[in-house]
């Protein structure tokens, strides 16, 4: 190989790492927003709701009722990342309600399910969480994003060593027990 073929595949090699990673970590359309006041922290949020018209929140839905005109959201909130995904590692915050227009299925809008939710701020709700009485920040959505956990086992040798190589194959040999662990990750 050629030293100009070789750099043309190093340039190559790049831009598509480039490539790869920026795709992985861009903000799904539905929750872009040409607003230079979003705010995407909730305690900023309920603190100063008439002064912060759009918001982007996201966490774990907690529970989903159809009414008539609407699809009413309850979601226990999680800090998000500049792409939009909720930190599953962070503690909730607190709780908020998105109100989708139309009917939104509970089976894809279900329990437990990882959401972000881009919309205008309304009038809180006064509602009950269990028995508790809960004064929730309210959003009017305009688009959101379901995410799902995928969990990873990455397994890890112990005691482990390779033979000299004596022809064109090598052999890895492990001797001793293997331990792993499980990676979860938003996507």
């Amino acid at each position: 190989m050629t030293i100009m073929n070789s750099a043309r595949l190093t340039k190559l090699v790049i831009l598509a790492s480039a490539l790869l990673l920026s795709a992985c970590s861009t903000l799904p359309e539905n929750l872009k927003s040409e607003n230079p006041q979003l705010v995407t922290d909730y305690t900023l949020w309920q603190a100063e709701q008439e002064s912060q018209p759009q918001v982007r929140l996201g966490g774990v839905i907690a529970k989903v009722t159809n009414l008539e005109q609407t699809t009413r959201v309850e979601v226990v909130n999680l800090p998000i990342s500049s792409s939009g995904k909720p930190d599953i590692n962070q503690d909730p915050q607190g709780r908020f309600v998105g109100y989708v227009e139309g009917f939104a299925d509970p089976v894809t809008l279900s329990e437990g399910r990882l959401i972000t939710l881009l919309g205008q701020t309304s009038s809180n709700e006064q509602g009950k969480v269990g028995d508790y009485e809960y004064l929730f920040p309210v959003m009017q959505v305009e688009g959101f994003h379901l995410w799902r956990i995928e969990e990873k086992v990455i397994v890890q040798d112990v005691d482990s060593y390779l033979y000299p190589c004596r022809s064109l194959y090598c052999r890895d040999i492990r001797h001793g027990t293997r331990k792993g662990k499980v990676i979860q990750e938003v996507k």
